[in-house]
């Protein structure tokens, strides 16, 4: 990816391969394209190929994916806008009904506030283009939220008090 960074809990990643092609952009032999769901399907239809990257727009159905899941070693879930949740469903889905155990990156327009969030539905890493975000992460000042009411694909502690409150590990 050109113009972001890449990063997971443990910091930033360099020499991230995946890229989202465009036509402007295109993988280089060093790197992997992540597909959209279509042309993806398209060609785990026609090869047996592993280790596959998927790019997961809002509007796609995430369950289309399940007899591919196995090949695939990367699920991208776009957040076009700050105020479109849908991404969150689909990591949430693929983590919790369909077990997907490989990553899951948020693309797209991802906000240090949204981050913690992006976390327990069990997105593992993020391309951060958003320049607050980016210095917040360098200074490891992600924020947190202490008190969860639901549970997630991300498991949390329990707090002792309510079977339905959950204390944040993080």
């Amino acid at each position: 990816m050109t113009d972001a960074r890449i990063w997971r809990e443990t910091g930033f990643v360099e020499n991230d391969p995946w890229v989202i092609e465009t036509d402007e952009v295109k993988a280089s032999e060093e790197q992997k394209a992540l597909l959209p769901l279509a042309d993806l399907i398209e060609k785990a239809e026609s090869s047996n190929d592993v280790g596959l990257g998927v790019l997961i727009k809002p509007g796609d159905d995430v369950r289309k994916l399940e007899p591919y899941l196995y090949r695939l070693e990367i699920v991208a879930v776009e957040f076009p806008a700050f105020n479109d949740g849908r991404a969150f469903s689909h990591a949430s889905l693929l983590r919790e009904r369909l077990a997907f155990r490989n990553e899951i990156r948020a693309v797209g327009d991802v906000l240090i506030d949204q981050i913690p969030l992006m976390l327990r539905c069990g997105i593992d890493s993020f391309a951060v283009k958003n320049a607050t975000a980016l210095k917040r992460l360098e200074e490891g000042r992600l924020p947190g939220i202490g008190v969860h009411y639901q549970p997630t694909a991300r498991p949390a502690e329990k707090s002792g008090g309510y079977s339905w409150r959950r204390r944040a590990t993080a």
